[in-house]
């Protein structure tokens, strides 16, 4: 485990074996967990109650809020942004108390499944999941969940193709569509699919 000096810790963090945490980096406690050889980048915010699987990347000025879970191998690119609330306020109705930051029956979950990638500076929205191996395009805002082994850009994010473990794409289509049904195999890897609306099942997937 390497955690740089500038980094702030606090208590009741769990960190795994062979985990890097950068510069001016503050993972807030308690409840925070990350999985061994994950990287953390520069100056990123981990806030408490995040749960964090192996092999994650998080780039520098990611900030995670809480009910964020990231499972294993997820990529997640420099400057994204997680949310958990959707109709946030300041401060109460009379505007004379502070709203409290805890969580409470306004917190809504993200999950991000194993093997996801997240380009930079997106927008995640909340009460959704990002399937397992899907990509999302630099600059996306997501608003809704995205399937497994989807390619999804824009604002809002809508889904263009589809993409293998291996990152590239083997279909692509019109933003909005829906890929066609059949058999399809990744032409980099030989790896193979089975696409049927917008399921997508792997044919051979790895030992």
């Amino acid at each position: 485990m390497r955690i740089h000096p500038t980094a702030r810790i606090e208590e009741g963090v769990a960190i795994g074996p062979g985990t890097a945490i950068w510069d001016h980096v503050h993972i807030r406690g308690p409840g925070t967990t990350l999985g061994t050889e994950c990287i953390v980048g520069e100056k990123t915010y981990i806030a408490y109650g995040v749960a964090i699987g192996n092999r994650v990347k998080l780039n520098a000025f990611v900030y995670v809020c809480n009910a964020v879970t990231i499972e294993d191998g997820v990529m997640v690119a420099a400057g994204t942004i997680f949310t958990n609330d959707r109709f946030p306020r300041a401060t109460t109705t009379d505007l004379r108390r502070p709203w409290p930051s805890a969580p409470d029956e306004h917190t809504r979950p993200t999950r991000v499944r194993e093997g996801a990638t997240i380009g930079a500076g997106c927008v995640i929205g909340s009460d959704l999941a990002i399937g397992r191996f899907a990509m999302v395009g630099m600059a996306s805002v997501i608003t809704r969940p995205v399937p497994d082994f989807h390619l999804v850009v824009g604002h809002p994010a809508r889904s263009i193709g589809l993409v293998c473990r291996c990152g590239e794409p083997f279909v692509r289509y019109a933003p909005g569509a829906k890929p066609a049904a059949g058999d399809y195999s990744c032409a980099v890897c030989g790896l193979r699919y089975a696409v049927a609306g917008e399921q997508v099942r792997e044919l051979s997937p790895p030992a």
